[in-house]
């Protein structure tokens, strides 16, 4: 069969139970083909094929019927299109003849081989008519207000009966749905049709003596469901109470495990993560209290055995009623959705190094086999009603197949990387897919209000989208003292008529567990030995992964700068680096670890003294707990990423110092979202050479009185937005936005 439909107030219209359940049967039904036939210009539909709840369309007739393309490829369908290009003035033609008739007025909206007005219906005269047939035109007035200039014998019906006879579909086997008089040549050309709830006056009208034609009470797509009903042209099944296959109110759905596995004796085994990783421990608090809850990630342990353990218990004293839900992944396709594909395709993008970004369509595939299977695990876990939180890029397509398979959960996502502006966003060739999936989210946390208002950027361009609700950025928020600081953001927007709440929540950290690691006697031990082997030189600490958004090779050619421009500093400094190596299968890393390599030697081969070192580099990851002492001895942390979501080490440092009432100076990149949270860092721009160089000199050469006052401003600030509270202000907002509460959650 062929459903021929109309879009607002009629496919696009109708409860959101109607609207899923029918979308969800064609989508389903291969032998059903669907066509959007509709006043909109073809740009204009554009839109509502990034809501992935709506099926794709085989075919769209738009412009009133006079643009018709392939829905898949939009792609004109020839020689269908050919004929009525030929007949078509051209749009100069049409509004030269027109522009002495003061009363209408242009619409100013996308359109192709027609020319709308808005007018009063006394306007429309003869005079309008005669213009339009010495231009070979059709004139069209419809719903008391739009005025349409046409190719001759185009409309809606015309160009639908064409395409269902170039198809050779059966007419007996069509059904046409509208609401509009504006629909009404569909229903003259003897097709099966529906004029569904609320449709206008003047169309049930004139189709009221038409046996074939159904009018139908409720609205939209439940309108079209009770005609396929009627003709016999679709079986639905009864509708049943929406359930889980799950008891988990909470369902967290994150990257890594909350422990670590390794199999013993041929055993899988579960340790504490290694990691000093806080956002697990805090997201695992939420279920101490005895909250049913379901923690969904990827294991790679047996995963093509029919011995794999989907559930696993997480620590039964601690979390009771908390169950992890394995997702299993072989080896090839974390690979290629995690080690290749996210960070070759969308890392680079994200981080504005779109140059860099290698997309693969293969790649791309895998993309969306994991995401889908994290999306029917998760489905699988949830209890009616649970809220499912979501965490970072990969992931971008789970919110689509849950909202589909699952419109009951409240769906929440937090973005941890950095989101880029439209302009570097927009050259992935998935972008539409990726937005529309987000959009099926309830509500959608970044770091800082910058990114979550490239995100709202973004999503304008793919979708209409009202701004419902705004705030002022400050005071939590740096406006306009750094390259990523907004004076207003945007908290919640609707698209689709979906309500979507936006925020900005700066992860924070675990200051208690610093605390508990500075009072180990061990810390202190290494404390001192590190002060032995600075023997009285002053250090500054860089401690970052292996990465070309990190900044290193321009810091150390900063330095290198440093060490020239001012003489007096070489052999009283030493910049000690701390670079994590990327996984061997990270290929994309090893030219720039070459070159990192090349500039620590060249700067020690013509620096170096008898015992003393310009470069201290560390090309391996550093154990927290020792970290931890690196942190105190340094008198300026520099930390110049030329592009972060966040940086939590800069809040490491500061908690350090801060809690041993220290003086040392941060030094902070102007492109880390933390550059936006933490006021009294020093600020630099790190694609300026000459500002990295002069930054770290002015930090060395601070007054002790300014560097403690920034850090008590610094450590305040950090110890109040913990990651405690980062995660408790995340689930209030979410829960404060599924219930239409605005501003429940000021920023701290």
């Amino acid at each position: 069969m062929l459903l021929a439909t109309d879009l607002d107030g009629t496919f696009l219209a109708g409860a959101p139970e109607a609207r899923l359940r029918l979308y969800q049967r064609i989508a389903a039904d291969p032998e059903v083909t669907l066509v959007f036939v509709t006043g909109r210009g073809l740009e204009a539909v554009l839109p509502i094929l990034s809501d992935p709840t709506i099926p794709v369309p085989h075919y769209i007739i738009a412009d009133v019927g006079a643009t018709v393309v392939d829905g898949a490829t939009r792609q004109a369908v020839q020689p269908l299109q050919s004929a009525i290009d030929v007949v078509w003035p051209g749009e100069l033609a049409v509004t030269e003849a027109l522009a002495g008739f003061e009363r209408l007025q242009r619409q100013e909206v996308p359109q192709q081989r027609r020319c709308s007005y808005f007018c009063d219906g006394d306007a429309v005269t003869e005079d309008i008519h005669a213009a339009a047939a010495a231009l070979g035109c059709d004139v069209l007035y419809s719903a008391d207000r739009y005025l349409d200039i046409l190719p001759p014998g185009v409309n809606k019906g015309s160009t639908l009966r064409k395409l269902v006879r170039h198809l050779g579909i059966d007419p007996e086997h069509v059904l046409v749905a509208g609401d509009t008089l504006n629909d009404l040549s569909m229903f003259e050309q003897g097709f099966r049709g529906v004029c569904v709830g609320e449709s206008e006056p003047a169309l049930l009208a004139a189709t009221m003596d038409r046996s074939r034609i159904v009018h139908a009470s409720r609205i939209g797509c439940g309108g079209i469901i009770d005609a396929l009903r009627s003709f016999r042209m679709m079986r639905f099944d009864p509708v049943g109470p929406v359930t889980g296959g799950g008891d988990a109110e909470l369902v967290i759905v994150y990257h890594r495990l909350p422990y670590e596995e390794s199999i013993e004796d041929g055993i899988v085994k579960q340790r504490r993560p290694s990691s000093p990783n806080g956002i697990i421990p805090t997201l695992l608090s939420f279920f101490a209290e005895g909250r049913q809850g379901s923690w969904v990630a990827w294991s790679t342990l047996n995963a093509e055995s029919t011995d794999f353990e989907v559930h696993t218990t997480v620590d039964r004293q601690r979390y009771p009623n908390l169950t992890c839900a394995r997702v299993a992944l072989d080896k090839h396709d974390v690979d290629i959705f995690y080690k290749r594909f996210s960070k070759e395709a969308f890392w680079p993008t994200l981080h504005t190094f779109w140059e860099r970004a290698q997309f693969r369509e293969d790649h791309w595939q895998v993309f969306l086999k994991v995401n889908r299977l994290f999306a029917e695990r998760s489905a699988a876990e949830a209890a009616p009603g649970a809220t499912v939180w979501l965490h970072d890029y990969n992931l971008w397509m789970v919110p689509a197949t849950l909202r589909e398979m699952r419109p009951d959960l409240k769906i929440a996502f937090f973005h941890h990387t950095y989101f880029p502006s439209a302009d570097v966003f927009n050259v992935m060739p998935w972008r539409r897919d990726i937005v529309g999936s987000l959009l099926q989210c309830d509500y959608i946390g970044f770091h800082i209000p910058r990114q979550a208002e490239n995100f709202v950027d973004v999503a304008r361009g793919v979708a209409p989208l009202k701004v419902l609700e705004s705030r002022n950025c400050a005071p939590r928020f740096l406006t306009y003292g750094c390259a990523v600081g907004l004076d207003e953001m945007t908290t919640a927007i609707e698209v689709h008529g979906r309500r979507i709440g936006i925020g900005a929540h700066p992860v924070g950290l675990d200051v208690q567990r610093v605390g508990r690691l500075l009072a180990d006697p061990a810390t202190a031990r290494r404390m001192d030995s590190l002060r032995h082997e600075l023997d009285g030189r002053r250090a500054i600490l860089s401690v970052e992964r292996l990465d070309y958004t990190k900044g290193t090779l321009e810091k150390l050619i900063a330095f290198e700068q440093l060490l020239e421009r001012y003489p007096e500093m070489r052999q009283k400094i030493t910049l000690i680096t701390v670079c994590v190596p990327a996984a061997s299968e990270m290929t994309i890393y090893r030219s720039l670890q070459t070159q990192i390599e090349q500039a620590v030697g060249r700067i020690n081969g013509r620096y170096s003294r008898v015992g003393w070192t310009p470069v201290q580099f560390f090309f391996r990851a550093i154990p927290f707990e020792e970290l931890i002492a690196y942190y105190a001895v340094a008198d300026v942390m520099w930390i110049t990423p030329l592009r972060d979501g966040l940086n939590l080490v800069a809040k490491e440092f500061v908690a350090v110092q801060g809690l041993m009432q220290g003086g040392g100076v941060l030094v902070l990149s102007e492109f880390a979202g933390a550059a936006a949270e933490l006021h009294g860092a020093v600020l630099t721009n790190p694609h300026d050479i000459n500002d990295l160089r002069e930054k770290c000199y002015y930090a060395l050469n601070m007054h002790r009185a300014e560097a403690e006052s920034r850090l008590r401003e610094l450590l305040a600030i950090v110890q109040y937005n913990d990651v405690h509270r980062w995660g408790q202000e995340f689930l209030a907002a979410v829960a404060a936005s599924v219930n239409g509460v605005p501003d429940a959650i000021e920023p701290s």
